[in-house]
């Protein structure tokens, strides 16, 4: 079955994240999605309040940009959230935005280099292995996590271009699609990914169709593939329902900048769309 979540997105102000995760959680939704894009929230910090905060729901942070992070460090973070809180994180890492990178002295010259080496160490750190690495940008001599997780723990990569999402398919356990991507696309990764979770940028309310647009042009977009839920709970259900059929295995539906009731987005998600998708 399709899992049904929703993105909590790091523009607003992280006081906010207690109330919308409570009632995500008392709803019953599945899964509640986290960014730290530069420079707004911290996604570690927020993933672990939240879950704090919450008896099942859970929490994925998509996504965490490698360049900032030493990969040592992003293990003991991602294990203590797994020992914390068993089997309800998913970690996803990516490139981050690349003039971002280069404002804090990250930016490198291969993004595909580090974040391959940086996926295959934090993985191995992870299963608990002694790890020796020496490659371009991750060096690790002898590492070992004393507190490594007790089970599975998911690592995802977020892609965009075509070599990104040939990495993630090869070295990830998923990999993250953006709001915008067509169900096309998902099919087309379908095949080689062990797991797909594709955002889709969604609306309701009586000014979905306003708000929409408006989402859609901050961020040059159009509807003219079908990417976007707009309307009431069948409408939205119905664009969910689309995506799985491409083969999505999460559909995460992303509300607009504007959303003017958080609480409420999450409630109409897990209580009106979820019984109406397959």
């Amino acid at each position: 079955m399709t899992t049904l979540g929703v993105v909590f997105r790091p523009q607003n102000p992280p006081e906010r994240l207690r109330s919308v995760a409570r009632a995500a959680d008392e709803a019953g939704l599945e899964e509640l999605w986290l960014w730290e894009d530069c420079f707004l929230e911290s996604g570690i910090a927020t993933a672990a309040a939240a879950l704090a905060w919450t008896e099942r729901l859970t929490v994925g942070i998509g996504l965490l940009p490698v360049p900032f992070r030493n990969v040592a460090v992003l293990g003991m973070e991602a294990a203590t959230l797994h020992r914390l809180f068993p089997g309800r994180a998913i970690i996803t890492l990516g490139h981050g935005v690349q003039d971002w990178m280069g404002q804090v002295g990250a930016r490198v010259g291969s993004p595909l280099t580090l974040l391959r080496e940086h996926i295959e160490a934090l993985k191995a750190l992870l299963a608990g292995e002694t790890v020796t690495t020496s490659g371009r940008y991750v060096q690790l001599d002898g590492v070992k996590l004393d507190h490594p997780p007790l089970g599975p723990a998911r690592v995802y990569a977020g892609a965009t271009g075509p070599k990104t999402r040939a990495l993630a398919c090869e070295v990830a356990d998923g990999i993250l699609l953006t709001a915008g991507t067509p169900a096309a696309e998902v099919a087309a990764v379908r095949a080689a990914a062990a797991a797909v979770t594709v955002y889709v940028h969604a609306a309701t309310g009586p000014d979905a169709g306003a708000r929409m647009a408006r989402e859609l042009e901050f961020w040059g977009e159009s509807d003219e593939g079908g990417t976007t839920a707009v309307g009431g709970a069948a409408e939205v259900a119905a664009v969910v329902n689309r995506y799985r059929d491409a083969g999505a295995d999460a559909v995460i539906l992303q509300p607009t900048a504007d959303e003017p009731d958080l609480e409420g987005f999450v409630r109409f998600v897990a209580r009106e769309v979820r019984p109406l998708v397959e």
